[in-house]
């Protein structure tokens, strides 16, 4: 079979021809479609991830079929019985094995969820990592009511686009923040509210004099999070899955306490959310942002778009039958 392999911390992204993987109990194969990228592909390759392995085929989100049945699947492998948090042999497709970046996978059987039938392969290939993070950010942890005043930091990206979009289909109000203005246009094209240019740096207090969020959902961190908890509504809930700014300096005490305020720490997702998730995206007919879709053998390119983060939704790998 055909996919594409990592050797070594910084290398290329190479096509080649191996073996197709034996398939032992508890496991299916499943023939892939199409297959989409993640921020965590980038880290992977420039070693900034824990428990490297090389060589190896990276990749967590694919779709494709198990047999005659198009099925999508669920990325995260053995979360463990709580479903609050992860257990410690928890991980991802993908890295420490073998992930979607190739014409077929091995998988846990208990991963594989049926596709909505309303998406396409490539559509379908943007739910698993981005969408079940959202999913559980925005509904399980966040609690999103459709009276709720949301903000969603960082819109392009995978992940703040579900949260856009499971929000938007709670019936909430969405405002966003980035910074590229094309990028705000293009939320408030899809149903936000309103948004912030993050690199204006009067817009908190802009911001604060207008308007005020009940659920935030923030995954950068840094010094923006701590300055975003003066524009949250007393009781409001800050729901963060990320950091990709860093650790969040000068953090107020005291408007965290006077303001009744939950900060709130999530990451991936259970399978129940997975499973809930599908449901939802079935029921509201959702369907995910796509960037743009390249052919497996154009994954440099891929990677390269996912490196400078110019996109505004999934970059997808079409992978040939």
């Amino acid at each position: 079979m055909k996919a594409l392999f990592l050797e070594e911390i910084n290398g290329p992204i190479r096509l080649v021809n191996t073996e197709t993987p034996q398939v032992s109990e508890g496991q299916v194969l499943v023939e892939l479609r199409a297959a989409a990228l993640n921020h965590r592909d980038v880290w992977i390759r420039k070693g900034q991830y824990a428990h490297l392995r090389f060589p190896f085929i990276p990749g967590s989100d694919g779709a494709g079929f198990m047999g005659n049945e198009p099925v999508v699947i669920n990325p995260g492998i053995q979360w463990g019985e709580n479903p609050m948090f992860q257990a410690q042999d928890f991980h991802i497709l993908g890295m420490p094995t073998n992930g979607t970046f190739a014409q077929k996978v091995l998988v846990p059987a208990d991963q594989i969820y049926p596709m909505p039938d309303h998406l396409s392969f490539e559509e379908a290939a943007a739910i698993p990592l981005s969408g079940v993070t959202a999913f559980r950010a925005v509904m399980t942890r966040g609690k999103v009511k459709y009276t709720d005043r949301v903000l969603i930091t960082g819109i392009g990206g995978g992940v703040a686009l579900w949260a856009m979009q499971f929000a938007l289909a709670t019936g909430a109000e969405v405002w966003v923040t980035s910074g590229s203005e094309e990028k705000i246009e293009k939320a408030k094209a899809m149903g936000a509210t309103g948004g912030f240019s993050y690199r204006d740096p009067d817009w908190i207090d802009g911001a604060r004099n207008t308007i005020a969020f009940d659920l935030v959902i923030d995954g950068a961190g840094g010094a923006g999070l701590g300055q975003i908890m003066k524009i949250c509504s007393p009781g409001g809930r800050m729901v963060c899955y990320g950091g990709t700014t860093g650790s969040i300096p000068k953090l107020s005490p005291q408007l965290l306490f006077w303001k009744q305020l939950q900060l709130i720490g999530s990451t991936m997702g259970s399978p129940q959310d997975f499973k809930e998730m599908i449901s939802f995206i079935c029921d509201h007919r959702i369907v995910p942002v796509v960037d743009r879709v390249y052919p497996l053998e154009q994954g440099e390119e891929a990677y390269t778009r996912m490196e400078h983060g110019n996109q505004f939704g999934k970059i997808v790998l079409q992978i040939p039958e």
